[in-house]
């Protein structure tokens, strides 16, 4: 008898098409990718010995300080490090986490970002710095709100599903997000997947000059991109004025839309972020326009890769909600203990394994609405966990740096980088370890 299994309909397949014959519908949920893609891992660094000397961990300082939106705004940004938390709205997330959030941001000198729906009065006053998005929906924008924002960043699109509008299931849409969103409690929510207001670039040049003036030129505008034409899309934002540019990889996660944008869309950050740089390079403003990569940024590795292909500083989404508790098996309530595996039992899933970002039934607190699941995240113990994952982010990337010869972060270069697969060289431009040759040059 013959058992040998098909490549093209293999088990993940055959259960799509039984689903999908049976329910007529497709699968729509949150998180990132899961299939595996080249990515940062698949890059080390040449560390110092004896060509070049490693600076001492304890007595030799390594400088993180970043500075976005120096363009033409008259207040750039300025943070303590070249991390940023991603926007992550509140709807999508609960109000005690977007509190966390703004906590723990604060505590670490960086900033974090509000997400589509508005802004909150407890995310504006716990965080120190704070980017105000603005989407297709426009949901809750507001422009006395961008008056009290330090920057804006324009979405155009996200990495999990460019092309594709936001989504936010009824479940998660309570009074109070309604009443922000105008919208009726209780109904799925869709964005558009453009804005409105431009079908161009000289339309969006027109659009960004118009913010610059609610604002007064103060505060920096960014244009954030899924992954896809990069070169261009990079280009046409530049010459519509950003002050700063944000390019989100396939990897990048999302609270609800459909899989097939998440799994089937975009590019590997890994593979974007060249082209980018590359972009601001040929029009020559690399060192004038600011670039910030995110989509799948996990550790500090990571980050000081990102910062030797060219980048300025990092947007973190779903190592946040990690950090905060999300896929645990418990979550900490009135300082005890709680096993919350029953709860992942009734969304037909395990910690580890959760990805139900849009049914609003987190089990630990962190992507709901629900009165009684959202205390299961206090923003106190959240601000803290976060606070302590930051910090072990930075610690990496100094101590990266350091062994590299760096004194400060951003000194780390392409030449500082090998690849261990033909893959990863190609897409990162760095050569091959143990050659000098990068695939796809002459």
């Amino acid at each position: 008898m013959h058992r040998e299994p098909s490549a093209s309909f293999d088990r993940g397949a055959l259960n799509y098409i039984r689903q999908a014959a049976e329910r007529g519908i497709y699968d729509i949920r949150g998180m990132g990718a899961k299939r595996p893609v080249p990515n940062f891992d698949d890059l080390v660094f040449l560390t110092a010995s004896a060509s070049r000397y490693p600076l001492e961990g304890y007595r030799e300082a390594c400088h993180l300080e970043t500075t976005l939106g120096s363009r033409y705004a008259k207040q750039p940004v300025v943070l303590q490090s070249p991390i940023t938390i991603a926007g992550m709205s509140f709807g999508a997330l609960s109000a005690n986490v977007k509190e966390a959030l703004g906590k723990a941001a604060t505590e670490a000198g960086i900033s974090t970002t509000t997400g589509d729906g508005g802004m909150t009065d407890e995310e504006r006053q716990s965080s120190k710095t704070l980017v105000y998005q603005c989407l297709p929906s426009r949901y809750g924008f507001n422009p006395d709100d961008l008056r009290r924002a330090d920057a804006l960043e324009l979405v155009l699109g996200q990495g999990a599903k460019p092309g594709g509008g936001g989504m936010l299931l009824g479940q998660k849409v309570s009074e109070r997000v309604a009443q922000m969103r105008t919208l009726p409690a209780g109904i799925d929510q869709r964005s558009a997947c453009r804005h409105p207001d431009w079908v161009g670039p000289d339309d969006l040049k027109i659009k960004i000059e118009e913010l610059r003036e609610i604002t007064d030129w103060k505060i920096p505008i960014y244009v954030k991109m899924g992954a896809t034409r990069v070169r261009d899309d990079v280009k046409l934002a530049v010459k519509a004025g950003a002050d700063v540019v944000v390019i989100d990889g396939m990897q990048g996660g999302t609270a609800a839309t459909q899989q097939v944008f998440i799994e089937h869309t975009g590019i590997p950050t890994l593979a974007a972020l060249p082209l980018a740089v590359e972009a601001l390079e040929e029009l020559d403003v690399a060192d004038e326009v600011q670039l910030i990569i995110s989509g799948g940024i996990r550790s500090g590795a990571d980050v000081a890769k990102a910062l030797a292909l060219g980048a300025d500083a990092v947007a973190i989404g779903q190592g946040v909600l990690i950090a905060l508790g999300c896929n645990h098996d418990s979550y900490v309530q009135d300082g005890k203990n709680h096993d919350a595996t029953e709860d992942y039992a009734g969304l037909d899933t395990a910690p580890g394994f959760c990805h139900h970002c849009q049914s609003g039934l987190c089990p630990v607190g962190i992507t709901t609405q629900d009165p009684v699941l959202e205390q299961r995240l206090s923003p106190a113990r959240g601000a803290q966990q976060l606070g302590n994952y930051l910090q072990v982010l930075e610690m990496e990337l100094t101590t990266l740096a350091r062994a590299c010869g760096k004194s400060n972060v951003h000194h780390l270069e392409r030449e500082d980088l090998v690849a261990l697969t033909l893959e990863a060289a190609a897409m990162a431009r760095v050569p091959l370890a143990g050659t000098s040759w990068i695939p796809g040059n002459s």
